[in-house]
């Protein structure tokens, strides 16, 4: 086994490296009215698109299937083999198919196209031989012009994946914008991911309510105060008058420095402590929003009060339950 220098190991990597991305670039160059005609036929599929591939190609149509159907176009990967013995009954004539194959040869693939031809299916090969057997049956062909692989050898796959890859993406997005496609569908496609948090949680969907809320009455004492924030598993108390409308808010901390101050002063009344300008909530922004505002306050907060139309309050944010559930 020949032993090479680390030198030498990081000399091939940059080698790979530089020839990946040469692949890449040169499909800028290559991209005509073919590209424009298979978006179009996304756009105009109303069934799913359909992709497939055998190997290493097999492993890219897999992640362009995500890819797609994350971006807004319904795609399923389906194994030309699998097909052949059965599968092929998830297709319809209203799907359209997208087939990858650098060489163009591959038995599976090919072996696949006259039935996508009897069901009537569109069908866009992803390929280097636009001339090979594939690239005659598909309707319509994408070419990926490579000179060489990255391997040392010109053998395993690596420049063509990278770039059939590249090209998918591109065909994946260009087709997302056409299609309009939005962040807040792409959230929509991703609920439990942090893209999904920071679009569609909502301010009233992260504040604390009910039992976890603590309202106490202008005239109630600190103690009465400290007893409900505890209930409350808080740390802060909202102050209403006899309609129930916000015209205080207290923390923990405000009742503690009190009490440096003045060791009686639990039995006074929290109107003589609470602050009667806090900073309150109204509405329901998306909870992203609400983050930004306890960053922008110049009083730094821990605990944001929610009101309704009518000024009471229905909820707290905390500002800690943010951060816990992965807004940022």
């Amino acid at each position: 086994m020949k032993v090479i220098s680390p030198t030498e190991t990081v000399q091939v990597a940059r080698e790979v490296l530089q020839t990946e991305a040469e692949a890449i670039l040169r499909l800028q160059e290559t991209l005509d009215e073919s590209f424009e005609q298979a978006v179009q036929a996304l756009l105009n599929c109303e069934g799913r698109l359909v992709v497939s591939g055998v190997g290493k190609s097999g492993a890219i149509a897999r992640k362009l299937a995500g890819t797609f159907s994350s971006t807004g176009t319904p795609a399923i990967f389906v194994h030309p083999t699998e097909a052949a013995h059965g599968d092929l009954g998830t297709i319809a004539a209203q799907d359209v198919a997208l087939l990858l194959s650098f060489s163009g040869e591959s038995d599976e693939l090919v072996m696949l196209c006259p039935a996508l031809k009897r069901l009537q299916v569109f069908t866009i090969a992803i390929t280097g031989r636009p001339d090979s057997t594939l690239g005659r049956m598909a309707d319509l062909v994408l070419h990926v012009p490579i000179e060489r692989e990255a391997c040392p050898h010109n053998l395993a796959p690596t420049a063509s994946t990278t770039a059939m890859l590249a090209l998918g993406d591109a065909l994946a997005l260009a087709t997302m914008v056409a299609r309009g496609f939005t962040p807040n569908d792409f959230a929509l496609n991703h609920p439990a991911g942090a893209l999904g948090r920071r679009l569609l949680l909502r301010a009233h969907d992260v504040m604390r309510t009910g039992e976890a809320l603590a309202i106490v009455p202008e005239g109630a004492s600190l103690r009465d105060v400290l007893f409900a924030i505890t209930k409350a598993g808080a740390g802060a108390a909202c102050v209403v008058n006899d309609e129930g409308i916000m015209t205080g808010f207290i923390t923990d901390g405000d009742i503690r420095r009190r009490l440096l101050q003045d060791e009686s002063a639990l039995s006074r009344p929290v109107s003589e402590a609470m602050n009667r300008s806090p900073y309150r909530l109204q509405g329901n922004p998306l909870a992203i929003e609400v983050l930004e505002k306890f960053h922008s306050l110049t009083v730094k907060i821990g605990d944001l009060p929610v009101v309704d139309e009518q000024g009471r309050p229905i909820g707290i944010i905390v500002l800690k339950d943010l951060l816990r559930i992965g807004i940022l």
